[in-house]
């Protein structure tokens, strides 16, 4: 089934904004009896591989879970290796200019470092005009820390009098989210075999369609994905219509 997926032509309709849930590194390398830190570097490979195929297929737009607000809570070898990997493929990504993606960094960043904060605006600042691809990187990401973000700050414009309450709209809502340039997710994936979006992008996956995967992150490589794209096509998305 794999292998005549793979060679199958791409469905007509493609999501313009796929997000990911990168899940399964720990446990990826748990198999192996490898500490959970090597999982995240073999995870880091398959992100790269996955974004240069969105890339070349033309997806608009991609977004990926990389560390959330409540990843913290892991062992402190564990936090320094995702945040060292950050840096690495800040680096390495000035490298692909040519390829022309934006790339983005959604989420609360006053929680890092001050050379991790630098080296994050850099980059958005240097690929902010390119448009082949937009790039989503959640840091330090929560949906439901997002969006109490955006009541405080709409909050703060309604005691000034430069916002009436009743005018209020979902657009209103929407324009204050770290996703405001961006279109909401179509097609939102998560492999390893957990079943929930885990406070990701709960807003903007309000008609996403799901696709799990038993498949674990490290191994998830693009003809996986082309699973997903095809299941995606077969779906009727009515936006709550008939």
């Amino acid at each position: 089934m794999a292998k005549d997926i793979k060679n199958m032509p791409l469905p007509e309709v493609l999501p313009k904004h796929i997000g990911f849930i990168m899940d399964g590194n720990g446990r990826w390398a748990k198999k192996r009896h490898m500490p959970r830190t090597f999982g995240h570097v073999e995870g880091a490979k398959t992100f790269e591989k996955i974004v240069d195929y969105c890339r070349d297929i033309g997806i608009n737009c991609i977004s990926f879970y990389t560390f959330s607000t409540e990843n913290w809570k892991r062992s402190a070898e564990e936090v320094n290796s995702i945040m060292n990997l950050l840096r690495q493929y800040i680096v390495k990504a000035r490298d692909y200019f040519s390829k022309e993606t934006r790339i983005v960094f959604i989420g609360d960043k006053s929680a890092f470092s001050e050379d991790l904060r630098k080296q994050m605006t850099d980059i958005e600042n240097d690929t902010k005009d390119f448009d082949k691809m937009n790039l989503l990187i959640a840091v330090n990401y929560g949906g439901r820390d997002e969006i109490k973000n955006a009541a405080k700050a709409i909050a703060r414009k309604a005691i000034a009098g430069e916002i009436n309450p009743d005018d209020i709209t979902e657009d209103t809502v929407a324009d204050y989210l770290y996703t405001r340039e961006f279109p909401d997710v179509d097609l939102l994936i998560r492999p390893s075999g957990e079943l929930r979006i885990s406070n990701y992008l709960i807003w903007q996956c309000a008609y996403a369609e799901f696709y799990f995967s038993d498949v674990l992150w490290p191994d998830f490589l693009p003809e996986e994905l082309n699973k997903a794209l095809h299941a995606y096509a077969g779906r009727s998305r009515r936006f709550g219509g008939v």
